[in-house]
């Protein structure tokens, strides 16, 4: 089991920019894929951005493509979400995932394990 913990939030103006981290500590940190999801109140919790275990592959949702960038550090055991461009439709509590094994969907149900969140607010 790999347990998760974000940082990196905070309040950011529109067009401003925030990166988010995630530690994972335990074991096969490295065979795992990893994403990041999001969910404003009152909202379903929903994809963001994945990237494989090697971190040669990326997914994006079409919302965020072109302004966040994912990528992981498998020597730390970390992965981030760089967010630029950022919006107030962005304003969401953030959430790392570490996927089942090497292959991942959008779907929340295939991620097994979740970080606290971590909360970013973009004001117009």
């Amino acid at each position: 089991q790999v347990q998760l913990r974000e940082s990196g939030g905070g309040l950011v103006q529109d067009g401003g920019s925030l990166r988010l981290s995630c530690a994972a500590s335990g074991r096969l940190f490295s065979s795992k894929s990893m994403g990041w999801f999001r969910q404003a109140p009152g909202k379903e919790r929903e994809f963001v951005a994945a990237i494989s275990y090697s971190g040669v592959t990326t997914d994006y949702a079409d919302s965020v493509k072109g302004r966040f960038t994912i990528s992981r550090d498998n020597t730390r055991n970390t992965v981030s979400l760089q967010m630029n461009s950022l919006k107030p439709e962005d304003t969401a509590m953030y959430y790392c995932a570490s996927g089942r094994g090497q292959s991942w969907s959008r779907s929340p149900s295939t991620f097994t394990s979740w970080g606290q969140g971590a909360q970013v607010t973009v004001s117009s």
